[in-house]
């Protein structure tokens, strides 16, 4: 009888442990402050994965391409080498080589690349990128080393090609070659999103928008390479702007439930921005 009643006490206080443990499992799930923040680009069987500040400056420099109607093969490249002159962020200070090298792609004003100032400013920075690059016969077809060598004369040009696979992958989604591929892991939003700034940005990024503001969502009529590079955009730059969900073509993000892309009824021809909301 006594080793029935240790049994039972036993079996008791082990439902006990794990009923504790399962509690504080949920909350921790539940728990924002724990939430890595981070992007991911999907092609085929490879994942590439980005921080939230290297994504939104991915998304910038891609959006730049799509604006130029350059092919997403632009892109690649320069992804890849703002990946390798600045690991995709905006610094302003350079190395041994480039003292005055500045900004995503490290442009040195000693060399021509414009003014301090200018190289600093990531709008800039990627034009002047992108008028070298189309100036380089067959660049489309040139290995991303070649290609990036020919328009920024690195004294390391083969360092260019451990970032293809980023690049690509990172390209194709940003450029809307590849649907439902891009997906930022991130916390609720601390303060409330302005639709008319998201439009703000999207007129800096590419140009021009028709797009309708109905309450905490931005509406644009289009459709294509154009809806999804625009979706994508959205989704890299929902933790600055709040960004809550993204609907397109049958799929929408939402950022609550970190699940990436799901079926959904969105419109087919419409990209649907939504920020979030004031607190109450």
């Amino acid at each position: 009888m006594r080793r029935f009643r240790r049994a039972i006490v036993a079996v008791l206080a082990l439902a006990l442990v794990a009923g504790a443990i399962y509690a504080i499992v949920a909350v921790l799930q539940r728990s924002e402050t724990l939430v890595t923040e981070r992007c991911f680009a999907v092609v085929g069987s490879e994942n590439h994965e980005l921080a939230t500040d290297q994504t939104a400056n991915a998304s910038l420099i891609s959006a730049i391409s799509v604006r130029r109607g350059l092919p997403p093969r632009a892109a690649s490249i320069a992804l890849a080498t703002a990946m390798q002159e600045s690991r995709l962020r905006n610094i302003n200070y350079g190395d041994d080589a480039g003292p005055d090298s500045r900004g995503l792609f490290q442009q040195r004003p000693s060399q021509g690349w414009g003014t301090e100032e200018q190289v600093m400013d990531p709008i800039y920075a990627s034009n002047a990128f992108f008028d070298g690059l189309v100036k380089v016969p067959g660049y489309e077809a040139m290995e991303i080393t070649q290609a990036a060598q020919a328009v920024q004369r690195s004294a390391f040009p083969r360092a260019y090609a451990q970032h293809e696979g980023m690049a690509r992958a990172f390209a194709s989604a940003l450029t809307g070659h590849s649907t439902s591929s891009l997906n930022c892991e991130l916390r609720m939003p601390e303060a409330a999103g302005d639709p008319a700034v998201v439009v703000d940005e999207l007129t800096t990024a590419f140009g021009p928008q028709a797009a309708t503001v109905q309450g905490r969502s931005v509406q644009l009529e289009i459709g294509g390479t154009q809806a999804w590079a625009v979706a994508h955009w959205a989704v890299a730059n929902a933790k600055t702007l709040s960004i809550t969900q993204v609907d397109l073509a049958g799929q929408t993000w939402n950022r609550e439930k970190r699940d990436g892309w799901q079926p959904s009824a969105a419109p087919t021809e419409a990209v649907i921005i939504t920020v979030s909301a004031p607190a109450t």
